[in-house]
């Protein structure tokens, strides 16, 4: 068996569909107006060190813990409308490129479940493994729901997921994963061939002295 895995955020998107998620629900009304400014904040504090996965997901889910997962699947289908056309062609042609191949195809993403599988669906990879957020009864708790799939835990996903499908990573033919940021280095040197997508600094100078290959956008 051979395996494809992508990250999704800058790397099969140009963008943080975090941010395209709360742009989309400020524009129906449905947070409002400085939602944008203050979902920024929060990635700032992040990035900074001062707020962990945990915290940035609860700040980022909280707005949404009064309306039930029927709304958030509705809004779900019309947010996957919307970023449909702002896939770049590129990533949509690589993807492909593992499918027609015969390879296992997954996105492996920090990305809230409800936010990464709509970019699944629009690529055609029914393979999604991401952070869940912990559900109470109908509406969203704010939590996360295990571990999330960040960092060490994105290795400790995908093992879980090729588990039930009877197989390990290191037994696989050939593993590829595509990612922009050094914090899934843990899973890039667990695959046979790692890629880097425009990367950050850091994971950009592991990855020239590996000779790990560098895609950059055009």
């Amino acid at each position: 068996m051979k395996l494809a895995l992508f990250d999704l955020d800058h790397t099969l998107i140009p963008f943080d569909s975090g941010m395209a998620w709360t742009r989309f629900l400020v524009a129906r009304g449905v947070l409002p107006a400085d939602a944008e400014t203050v979902y920024l904040g929060y990635c700032q504090q992040y990035v900074d060190g001062t707020l962990d996965i945990h915290e940035l997901h609860r700040a980022s889910v909280a707005p949404l813990a009064s309306f039930g997962m029927a709304a958030l699947r509705q809004w779900a289908a019309e947010f996957e409308a919307q970023m449909a056309p702002q896939v770049p062609e590129p990533m949509r042609a690589l993807v492909r490129r593992h499918q027609d191949a015969g390879h296992l195809c997954a996105i492996v993403t920090a990305t809230t479940r409800f936010i990464a599988e709509p970019f699944g669906r629009v690529f055609g990879v029914a393979d999604v493994l991401a952070t869940r957020s912990l559900v109470i009864g109908d509406t969203l708790d704010g939590g996360i729901d295990g571990d999330p799939c960040f960092g060490v835990h994105k290795l400790m996903h995908v093992n879980q997921w090729l588990a039930t499908r009877g197989t390990r990573l290191e037994a696989l033919e050939q593993s590829w994963f595509y990612s922009d940021s050094a914090s899934d280095l843990p899973l890039l040197c667990a695959v046979s061939d790692p890629v880097a997508v425009a990367p950050d600094e850091r994971l950009r100078a592991r990855a020239i002295e590996a000779g790990w290959p560098i895609l950059e956008r055009s």
